[in-house]
């Protein structure tokens, strides 16, 4: 065999692996999220600390099994920035995680910087909603929200392997 055929066979095979993890990582994993038009928005209250359902409207979510942190939905609400501050939770440890560019909605880098500039706020939706990863909320001026999963400290330590702190509840028995 020649070296030019082999070559060729080398770069025909790492085009097709590197086509099949593209497809994979970006579109394979995920899947839409059926909106229950009932639970679907839910962030924590000031006064109870349990998560509640918040009124919301053209609710667009997406997950994968394959990861705890891939969930990002996008919706509308009438709630306003003011009230939210006054009812919620706020979470100052937001930060947006990319989405895959074909769900549109999801814009991580334009939400981050929204938050920074303060014309959005985040909100604790659930604690702990998988363990070590909380779902944050994410409230713009326009009516716009935005919810992920993002690791929290408890979370961060626990998949570090180093010993948690004691304001964190135990973790779940691992079974293997």
């Amino acid at each position: 065999m020649s070296g030019k055929l082999v070559g060729s066979i080398l770069v025909i095979i790492a085009l097709i692996a590197g086509a099949a993890l593209y497809y994979l990582q970006v579109y394979h994993f995920y899947e839409p999220v059926t909106a229950t038009g009932e639970d679907d928005v839910q962030m924590t209250t000031l006064v109870s600390g349990q998560p509640e359902t918040v009124l919301y409207d053209d609710f667009e979510a997406i997950d994968a099994t394959s990861s705890p942190i891939r969930y990002r939905s996008c919706f509308t609400t009438p709630i306003s920035l003011a009230l939210a501050t006054e009812t919620y939770v706020a979470y100052e440890r937001a930060e947006p995680l990319e989405a895959p560019g074909w769900f549109d909605c999801f814009d991580a880098d334009a939400l981050g910087a929204a938050l920074q500039d303060g014309t959005a706020l985040a909100f604790l939706g659930t604690a702990n909603i998988t363990y070590g990863i909380d779902r944050i909320i994410a409230l713009t001026e326009d009516g716009r929200g935005y919810a992920w999963h993002q690791i929290n400290p408890c979370g961060e330590k626990l998949f570090d392997g180093e010993p948690l702190p004691d304001d964190c509840p135990p973790p779940p028995e691992r079974t293997e």
